[in-house]
């Protein structure tokens, strides 16, 4: 992209969809099944699931119907770094998530600092793309994916809980639920 020249926001999208679905096949095929998994909602939890769900979706829907322009601004030149950082992100985390302990748990890489990592990487690449696009809409979209997955977070360190117990009680009281 030269000044000026646009490019459609669904080659933002690409880069996440082939980390998600084919680096992350590729490294391990178990580990596809075990990120698709949702743990179970409780009944406080059940509408941000919701949104959680429609605002994921509804991203990349947007995504792929808006344009960006290069423009060297401040927005266009953040919104790369942001986006960049997260696509690198989310490339360590899946890897890192491909390959859990022997008890199952992931500890290892990014996990040994965060217990969420790939919600991190994904904040800092949608906050990406929101830069890249100058788009209002799409932030105000992005803060209610972020604040209705911490809901999704919470019901999965219960089902964490549940089924690695005190090993994962261990964890959380050395890792940090996000940063």
């Amino acid at each position: 992209m030269i000044g000026g020249e646009r490019m459609n926001g669904f080659y933002l999208v690409l880069p996440l969809l082939i980390i998600r679905f084919g680096w992350l096949s590729i490294l391990n095929k178990q580990a596809v099944q075990r990120a698709g998994y949702y743990a179970p909602v409780q009944a406080g939890e059940v509408l941000p699931s919701y949104i959680y769900q429609v605002s994921n979706v509804v991203l990349f829907l947007y995504l792929f119907c808006t344009k960006i322009e290069a423009d060297f601004s401040l927005y266009f030149y953040g919104g790369a770094i942001c986006y960049f950082i997260g696509i690198l992100l989310c490339m360590i985390a899946t890897m890192n998530f491909a390959f859990p302990n022997a008890e199952g748990l992931n500890t290892n890489g990014l996990y040994h600092f965060s217990r969420n990592p790939m919600y991190i990487a994904y904040f800092v690449y949608f906050l990406g793309t929101c830069l890249l696009t100058q788009s209002g809409i799409l932030f105000v979209i992005l803060l209610c994916f972020q604040v209705s997955a911490h809901w999704i977070v919470l019901s999965e360190e219960r089902w964490c809980i549940e089924k690695f117990g005190d090993s994962y009680k261990e964890y959380m009281a050395k890792v940090p639920r996000y940063l």
